[in-house]
């Protein structure tokens, strides 16, 4: 005797993928800071860094006298001291660029303590100069690019 097969209708079963646990796989790879070049507020001025060992900024071509011992002034890192302005543009910077802090913006003929303290991002290539008012880098927004 002969078997007779039923015929029985293919059916697809699936389930939901739920991930129980977060992994970054790229780590700081492909992250950036969010930032706004908000640094003097529009205004034309200058940028240094203060990088003298003098706790402040003194912008002076002749130095100064401190504790008994001549120091040169800060490094300028505008291109003259009347050539930066913010751009207000909000910027996506790598967590891998370098980020100058310990600077400072002063318009032409402010006084070195009226200065506005900043942080300086040089831009993806370092040739240019995006000052933020923001100078605690870890309170950023930051984002996957």
């Amino acid at each position: 005797m002969e078997k007779k097969r039923a015929y029985v209708k293919p059916s697809l079963e699936s389930e939901a993928f739920v991930p129980n646990t977060y992994v970054a796989a790229c780590g700081d790879e492909n992250k950036v800071y969010l930032f706004t070049c908000d640094g003097g507020g529009g205004a034309y001025g200058g940028v240094w860094h203060d990088d003298n060992g003098i706790p402040g900024l003194q912008t002076s071509s002749s130095g100064h006298w401190w504790q008994g011992n001549y120091v040169p002034a800060d490094t300028r890192i505008s291109r003259g001291t009347d050539s930066y302005h913010a751009c207000y543009e909000t910027h996506r910077a790598s967590v891998m660029d370098d980020f100058i802090t310990d600077c400072y913006f002063k318009k032409p003929r402010q006084s070195d303590s009226d200065a506005i303290p900043v942080t300086v991002w040089r831009g993806p290539w370092g040739n240019n100069t995006h000052c933020t008012t923001q100078l605690d880098i870890n309170s950023w927004k930051t984002e996957k690019s």
